[in-house]
């Protein structure tokens, strides 16, 4: 059987914008899904075809495809999406919009709900951790002091003072939600006397006050590995809030923020480090003392170098965090001009300057015969 097109299954013409095409999804969705229409086949049917058509049509990229080629554009690929009953779950989030719409979902049709008063993992939390250049090349281990809410020890976080007796709320039933009818449509919502555990508690924990949980100041120690940059994030499994009735709890990321060096520029696992030479080491050449991480090394200059030059120092740049080696430190020399020369100083340059020729300057001579030939 051919397949209808799908802007005719949506009711909608061609030139629909998106807010049209969600309007007339909305609009059909509600009307043929299934479970508004028990044992009904061919309900079912034009509601799996109403899903694979919003889907195709709602996609930019797939919209042109099917624009240009029509059903031919998704033969060759999977249809595992299109149709199937939480396929239509995503797409009726989209259609209605933000999280909530999960939960609407699930109210219309009779979805799947968690458990409001079972356990549940404690929130993730951040830490924003400042480091110096070399605790970040050394690797260090720091110690965070955090105020976080942590289970309650005298209930064990179940909120529950001990021997106290625990009944089923009498206003939803112990289901933790009230249901309400509006229209066509059913709405739970979170009832508001149990607060959605569906129980009601005799004897509040007189520590926690039937949180489950207190604010505490905790310590915690973070070992920093050598070679980290900024942004990256260390976890600390279990160091995050306290989990609720009996639930596991969060963890702990600290992202990093490297302070920068006055010395050492980073680009990688590589260092960059500007060292100044004088005239005369340059000219002549000279061993050169140059910063490293871990103390001073020698740099042979030869005569002749020019400012600028790279001397490259292999694995005394940053180590590689994952423990591949480290990267290699750049030694890029810049020759200082001399400056506040006194009179001798002046004579003895205007003396060495009338010994040079054209041959002392070979780069000068270069530059200036191209320009020559610039003007001819």
């Amino acid at each position: 059987m051919a397949k209808r097109d799908y802007y005719e299954v949506l009711g909608v013409d061609k030139s629909a914008g998106e807010e049209d095409l969600k309007k007339a999804y909305r609009k059909l969705a509600v009307r043929y899904h299934p479970d508004k229409n028990q044992g009904d086949k061919a309900a079912e049917e034009k509601f799996k075809e109403l899903s694979e058509a919003y889907e195709a049509l709602s996609d930019p990229q797939k919209r042109a495809a099917y624009d240009q080629m029509g059903h031919a554009a998704f033969d060759n690929r999977s249809r595992g999406r299109p149709g199937g009953f939480h396929d239509a779950a995503d797409i009726f989030r989209e259609v209605f919009g933000g999280a909530g719409a999960g939960s609407i979902f699930e109210d219309l049709f009779g979805g799947e709900r968690r458990d409001p008063s079972g356990p549940a993992r404690g929130s993730d939390l951040r830490y924003d951790m400042n480091i110096t250049f070399l605790e970040a090349a050394n690797g260090c281990e720091k110690e965070v002091t955090l105020s976080k809410l942590d289970t309650c020890e005298a209930c064990s976080g179940n909120g529950i003072e001990r021997g106290s007796a625990v009944r089923h709320c009498s206003t939803c039933g112990g289901r933790g939600q009230v249901v309400s009818s509006r229209g066509i449509f059913s709405i739970a919502q979170t009832c508001p006397r149990c607060g959605g555990s569906g129980k009601i508690v005799e004897k509040p924990c007189k520590q926690c006050e039937g949180a489950g949980r207190q604010e505490r100041s905790t310590r915690v120690k973070i070992r920093v590995p050598a070679g980290v940059d900024t942004g990256a994030r260390l976890r600390s499994g279990g160091n995050g809030e306290g989990g609720l009735r009996g639930g596991p709890p969060g963890d702990l990321y600290i992202v990093l923020h490297v302070q920068p060096h006055d010395m050492f520029q980073r680009d990688g696992d590589d260092l960059v480090c500007e060292v100044p030479i004088s005239f005369v080491q340059a000219a002549l050449g000279a061993d050169v003392e140059v910063p490293t991480l871990n103390g001073n090394a020698l740099i042979k200059v030869p005569g002749g170098t020019q400012s600028g030059a790279v001397f490259r120092l292999k694995g005394k740049g940053m180590r590689n965090v994952q423990g591949y080696g480290a990267g290699d430190l750049h030694v890029r020399v810049v020759v200082e001009v001399p400056h506040s020369l006194n009179h001798a100083q002046k004579a003895k340059l205007l003396e060495f300057a009338e010994l040079c020729d054209e041959n002392v300057n070979p780069i000068s001579k270069g530059f200036f015969e191209k320009a020559k030939r610039l003007f001819k």
